[in-house]
């Protein structure tokens, strides 16, 4: 297998997160603490290793780093976060292919170069990353990863712009990087005393930006977090500001934050923020694009019902992933919510173990039915998604046992039928059941009485209804999974 081809299943989904305390330094804020929560409010979008690199702000050589493999809660306990003292620093957590999940591929990358140290965390996936490996290699530059977050390490050190004075431009650094790459990638970038905020020009990966406010005194700022997701916000004190725009390169200081520079997108493309992280991925209490994920996802529910409504007693969904959206489906055909599956909190998430036989296996694990809720009943079950069909037929399965009379299933997305190359861990278009059989294949497959999916005009009705800029030019969402319509071509 060639580098390249090697490097597009190198999919993953991950999160980044960085905190810089305000002035004065040195300072009372627990910054490590800080990012240690943060990763895992973020702990859903990876959970196969976790890093965090600090810096005390004054040294250009030393970064305090702590990586390792598995949840964020046992690499980061109270001893290990006490050991990383620090201003400011940025974190990760990883979800990788299973090719991929080594602790050499752990972030934050740190590399130090001629000038300093720096550290990189990235989430999302490069598309052109072959040729931009390429490049790097042939200046002579060796790599001792597959990763891309590597590669955007060696390429911001590798390429600075033509004039430099008093030391590396990085600012103008990142922005020739992103002219290099416009896909797809939200990053957060470390050097001595200041931290960057970088998220591509179709803002295709989440970043977001949040403002730490003081316990004691209210309206007392006492530092910044860029995040992936806001849902962890509330828990650590601080409050939502706004996403960092598609293209921009936001600067932390110590003094707060500025806007470095806007990159547009070539030929007034349209943005293509991911849709599936609608879908799937988000935690429902984060906010994109001004509007709560867990809002879009009762709309999902409520234009599923509108358009494959079935006769019913009850409403379920397959929790937690199909709540919102089974609730949303209840209010509109007014038949009434009901829980009928147990899950039990302490199995992971089907979706992202990677290896098949594991999935099967976490299914028998994972649910458990409400016989008093199904006996004789015939049930409507929402799922946000089915991808390789293995979940479904189980479940569906233990509804029959406790007794169910019918079982339709809905799914509040569109079929995926499209690998992603953008970051999330989709499986090959072979793995996909969406491609293998038709809808009415599917539900005799599953041993369900009737299925019907999500239209995509559906999907971006119910994701752009209540936004608030929706009638925006620049406005826009990948839906690469769904229709094989990509933002970019694909450049190897």
């Amino acid at each position: 297998m060639s580098i390249e081809e090697d490097d597009r299943q190198l999919r993953h989904e991950c999160g980044v997160f960085g905190c810089i305390a305000s002035d004065p330094w040195p300072t009372d804020l627990d910054v490590a603490q800080i990012i240690s929560l943060g990763l895992l409010a973020l702990q859903h979008r990876g959970q196969e290793s976790a890093g965090i690199a600090m810096s005390e702000g004054d040294n250009h050589t030393h970064f305090n780093v702590k990586k390792g493999m598995g949840l964020v809660s046992n690499i980061f306990n109270d001893e290990a976060t006490k050991k990383l003292k620090g201003n400011l620093g940025i974190g990760h957590t990883r979800y990788s292919t299973s090719a991929g999940s080594e602790e050499v591929n752990c972030q934050p990358f740190v590399v130090h170069s001629a000038h300093g140290a720096l550290a990189v965390a990235h989430n999302g996936e490069l598309f052109n990353a072959g040729r931009l490996r390429r490049m790097v290699l042939a200046r002579g530059v060796g790599l001792s990863t597959h990763s891309d977050s590597e590669l955007i390490t060696q390429a911001l050190c590798l390429n600075p712009p033509d004039i430099e004075i008093d030391g590396p431009d990085w600012p103008a650094r990142i922005r020739h990087f992103m002219e290099l790459t416009k896909l797809s990638y939200s990053i957060v970038i470390m050097e001595k005393d200041r931290i960057f905020g970088v998220r591509d020009p179709y803002g295709n990966r989440p970043l977001c930006i949040g403002k730490l406010m003081s316990l004691t005194e209210p309206d007392k700022e006492e530092g910044w977090v860029v995040s992936s997701e806001s849902c962890g916000f509330l828990s650590m004190g601080a409050k939502y500001v706004r996403d960092v725009y598609p293209g921009e390169i936001v600067e932390f200081t110590k003094e707060g934050f500025h806007t470095v520079s806007v990159m547009g997108r070539p030929h007034n493309r349209p943005q293509a923020f991911c849709i599936f992280e609608y879908v799937y991925f988000a935690r429902p209490d984060s906010i994109y694009e001004g509007q709560m994920v867990y809002s879009v996802r009762l709309r999902s529910g409520i234009v599923l019902a509108r358009e494959s409504l079935v006769e019913a007693d009850i409403v379920s969904s397959v929790p937690e992933s199909g709540t919102a959206a089974a609730h949303g489906f209840s209010m509109k055909s007014n038949i009434p919510f009901a829980e009928v599956l147990y899950k039990n909190r302490y199995v992971g998430r089907t979706f992202i173990q990677p290896n098949a036989r594991l999935r099967r296996l976490g299914v028998a694990k994972k649910f458990g039915a409400i016989v008093e809720n199904v006996a004789g009943k015939r049930v409507i079950l929402i799922d946000d998604s089915i991808v390789r069909g293995t979940t479904m037929g189980p479940i569906i399965k233990l509804l029959r046992d406790a007794g169910a009379k019918e079982v339709h299933i809905r799914v509040a997305s569109p079929p995926l039928k499209f690998t992603c190359n953008m970051g999330i861990n989709i499986p090959t278009k072979a793995e996909l059941i969406a491609n293998k059989l038709t809808i009415e294949q599917l539900a005799k497959h599953i041993g369900a009485d009737t299925l019907a999916y999500l239209s995509v005009e559906g999907l971006k009705e119910a994701v752009t209804e209540k936004m608030p800029n929706r009638n925006a030019i620049e406005v826009g969402h990948c839906t690469a999974c769904l229709t094989g319509e990509y933002p970019e071509e694909l450049t190897f």
